[in-house]
């Protein structure tokens, strides 16, 4: 088998945790396996590379700092190499531009355009474990690009597509996922295997173990996706195509997502295109909404309420106004102190009173729900802030996800 094990930063953290990684690795090459590790920057490293550059300036060349922050996963894989041929494991080390892996020329949030996998199949071949720079690649024009947020597992899920590698894992600080929080509710508990339209799910409600860009590109190339801890040698999460798994359960997971704020609109004009005007404005501002809510006013006018992320709602806040002064709409309010609690499971397209059993839940706890977004395996309502945790525990008991 070929797998790809990707280690993040708080794997790689110190010259002791490099040595861990070089032991797991030199594991599964003694089960047969031919290995190629991603890696990310020590832990720190890329924050320390970017307040060495903002000593200069505030605002330094993104092609520069691509250039800069790039070394940190080069220094990594290096190390990381050296401490499996002194183990007696031949290795080489790669950067993203010797891996094949090109992207366009979007300087820090490039995106991979191909990957010419040959270079790695030659090593694999002469028995060598290849350690490959994660976050990187080199654009057409022969620039040294990074791939932004999640960088590293978004460099490992390619790759394995490129190799067709039986399986990429992820290695983290965490042991799978789980059904819900676990710090929110004790009796969460890790699930063997989830799909990757569930995963999407979850990573876009606030479950943070993976990146949505990941999880897409694993959907795309069919890559079967474990995450698991660095740290233990418990089984992780399996994440793959939905007909792969036997047993759907009806919810799969609780998540929570407290960066959520909500603009109500009253009085709105009533006339075609308003909403257009309004939404393409905020697009514009790089505004993202999430949940919509329009309901019908009187004389002309009608309501509309939509949530935004907490961190963009002071520009969201800017463009309303202007739709204020000119008159198109009469008043604006704002709450940052709301929530988004979603069920998520892919047992819901088969099953019906999947919803009303949240509702009947959120009733019973007192909890007042102001809006509701579902789609075919999600239930999203956003509540109250305070009552957050008691909602997500409420919720995991209601389902039986602890069983």
């Amino acid at each position: 088998m070929v797998i790809v094990q990707k280690f993040g930063g708080t794997s790689v953290g110190d010259l002791d945790r490099i040595q861990n990684v070089a032991n797991r690795v030199s594991k599964t090459l003694k089960e047969g396996h031919q290995v190629v590790v991603v890696v990310s920057a020590m832990s720190g490293e890329t924050n320390k590379l970017i307040a060495y550059a903002e000593h200069y300036t505030a605002t330094p060349e993104r092609s520069e700092l691509d250039m800069l922050l790039s070394s940190g996963e080069r220094v990594t894989a290096a190390l990381l190499s050296i401490a499996l041929n002194a183990m007696g494991h031949p290795s080489i080390s790669m950067s993203g531009r010797r891996a094949g892996i090109v992207t366009d020329s979007v300087h820090t949030k490039a995106r991979i355009e191909s990957i010419d996998p040959s270079i790695m199949h030659a090593e694999l071949a002469k028995g060598n474990v290849v350690v490959v720079a994660g976050f990187q690649g080199v654009s057409e024009a022969g620039q040294v690009t990074t791939l932004g947020r999640g960088g590293s597992d978004l460099s490992a899920v390619a790759l394995a597509g490129a190799l067709e590698a039986d399986l990429c894992e992820i290695y983290t600080d965490v042991d799978g996922i789980y059904t819900t929080d676990p710090r929110i509710e004790p009796k969460a508990r890790k699930m063997d295997q989830i799909s990757y339209d569930e995963m999407l799910e979850l990573a876009s409600l606030g479950a943070k173990v993976l990146q949505n860009r990941s999880v897409e590109l694993a959907k795309k190339l069919n890559v079967n996706l474990v995450t698991r801890s660095s740290f233990s040698d418990a089984e992780g999460t399996l994440i793959t195509k939905e007909e792969n798994i036997m047993e759907q359960p009806l919810v799969s997971g609780i998540a929570l997502d407290k960066n959520q704020a909500r603009v109500s609109l009253g009085g709105v004009i009533d006339r075609p295109g308003i909403a257009s005007d309004l939404f393409t404005r905020l697009a514009d501002n790089s505004v993202n909404i999430d949940m919509i809510i329009q309901t019908l006013g009187h004389d002309g006018k009608t309501n509309l309420d939509f949530t935004v992320p907490k961190t963009e709602l002071i520009d969201a806040q800017t463009i309303v106004e202007q739709f204020v002064a000119e008159g198109e709409i009469s008043e604006a309010s704002y709450d940052e102190n709301i929530c988004k609690v979603s069920i998520v499971g892919v047992g819901m397209k088969s099953h019906t009173g999947v919803a009303a059993k949240a509702f009947q839940t959120m009733a019973r706890e007192n909890i007042n729900i102001m809006m509701i977004s579902t789609s075919e395996i999600k239930v999203s309502m956003v509540i109250d802030e305070k009552y957050a945790e008691l909602a997500v525990r409420s919720l995991h008991s209601a389902y039986e996800l602890d069983k």
